[in-house]
């Protein structure tokens, strides 16, 4: 099908466009999935109305009530309410209050797939790239458009290479890396750019989503992770064996990571790329501490945060809220014992879903508090007032910093007393 040597991106593009497609043209694909979330579907069934039109596939649309979920005002209420009667109407699917965060069940249902293209309204949508699918965010009226006609149109991205060498020191995770790579590229620095990470046979699948969730931090329309490991026994005889970037490829830029030097890190308000090793922020005094999210509300995540509290209590004056990133997760983290250890710790417990990240409801910050969060953003009154200060970091440092009450690192428990 190719002339010369493609990206990821490139190749993905070229065979749901059905001819070769390089970085700057203009492409019309067929896409395999549309993911609509709760705090968008007003708008993007009220477009479709507009345009009288209807989904053409729907065993291709998805629905997620993700985002205020359970809803947290009446009209909340009402567009959910309106959600699910379209879907029902409409025969596409509904993953409703508790089942979990969009990209968390996409993926655990098989609708993001390698080679696909998946469309979500929501802008970690890149997410899917750790499946080796496009997925990329748009906002409701390209949504209603692909929707209606199972098509989309989208000008083929640059590629940025991010090649990880090298193995993690303990304590060190997917988390740590992703934040590495943002500082690396900034925060426009991948701007309408695919992020194509070479990783090897690194990473789980949960890993890989936490990576690929990150690119849009850089500016990037979508972030692939090279299939490898555990991504290839997932998917079996099903994978396909073109989703791999061909040698030669043209790269805009090209970044490497020696992953044996990096340290826990840490985003400091309030960009995402303002990154430091924790040990330069030890101390800082913490109101609250929240894991889950799409970024790192997965079962490792909380097997991650449970290791380090097993047996010890959180700090008098924080709060731990825990939100897995869906009823799998919660249910495989009741079974496991993971729960009761984080609520013996004195965890509050949340319905999957978003929480508190983006700033409507269960655990909104008060003026002037401090968060550390397991999540993708810090901006200015993402979780609530404009004055609260949010970090991001991995599970393990956020366990941690629940329980001295202040930025930490597990081995700062080492010295410090169990409950």
């Amino acid at each position: 099908m190719t002339a010369r040597p493609q990206t990821l991106a490139e190749k993905i593009l070229s065979r749901r466009s059905g001819h070769a497609v390089y970085a700057g043209e203009l492409a019309v694909v067929e896409v395999d999935q549309v993911m609509i979330v709760d705090s968008i579907a007003q708008s993007v069934i009220a477009v479709l109305k507009d345009l009288e039109a209807t989904p053409k596939y729907p065993h291709k649309v998805s629905f997620v009530i993700d985002h205020v979920a359970p809803a947290s005002s009446v009209s909340v209420a009402q567009a959910q309410k309106e959600a699910r009667e379209y879907a029902a109407a409409h025969g596409c699917r509904l993953f409703d209050v508790g089942r979990g965060i969009c990209h968390q069940v996409l993926i655990e249902e098989r609708l993001a797939q390698p080679g696909w293209i998946v469309l979500g309204s929501d802008s970690h949508s890149t997410t899917y790239g750790a499946v080796a699918a496009f997925g990329t965010g748009m906002g409701a009226t390209d949504i209603a458009l692909a929707a209606a006609s199972g098509r989309t149109w989208l000008k083929v991205p640059e590629s940025v290479k991010v090649f990880l060498s090298g193995d993690l020191r303990p304590g060190v995770s997917a988390k740590d890396v992703a934040l590495e790579m943002i500082r690396m590229l900034g925060a426009d620095g991948a701007t309408y750019q695919s992020i194509e990470i070479h990783a090897g046979d690194r990473f789980s699948r949960g890993e890989r989503m936490t990576l690929a969730n990150l690119c849009v931090e850089a500016g990037a329309k979508a972030g692939l992770v090279v299939p490898g490991g555990e991504v290839l026994h997932a998917y079996g005889y099903d994978f396909p064996e073109w989703v791999y970037p061909d040698p030669g490829a043209r790269y805009l830029r090209e970044v490497h990571i020696d992953l044996g030097t990096l340290a826990p890190r840490m985003s400091a308000p309030s960009e995402v790329d303002n990154v430091h090793d924790v040990s330069e922020l030890r101390g800082l005094r913490v109101d609250q501490v929240f894991i889950g999210t799409c970024t790192n509300g997965r079962l490792e995540d909380l097997h991650a945060a449970a290791r380090v509290l097993r047996g010890r209590r959180v700090a008098a004056h924080t709060r731990l809220l825990i939100i897995p990133a869906s009823s799998e997760v919660m249910e495989a983290a009741m079974q496991d014992g993971t729960l009761l250890t984080l609520l013996q710790a004195g965890a509050v417990l949340g319905t999957p879903g978003c929480g508190p990240c983006m700033g409507r409801h269960q655990g909104v910050l008060a003026p002037g508090e401090v968060c550390v969060s397991t999540s993708n953003r810090n901006f200015i009154g993402r979780m609530g007032a404009a004055d609260a200060r949010i970090y991001l970091a991995s599970p393990a440092v956020a366990a941690a910093t629940a329980a001295m009450g202040a930025i930490a690192l597990p081995s700062d428990l080492e010295e410090a007393p169990h409950a």
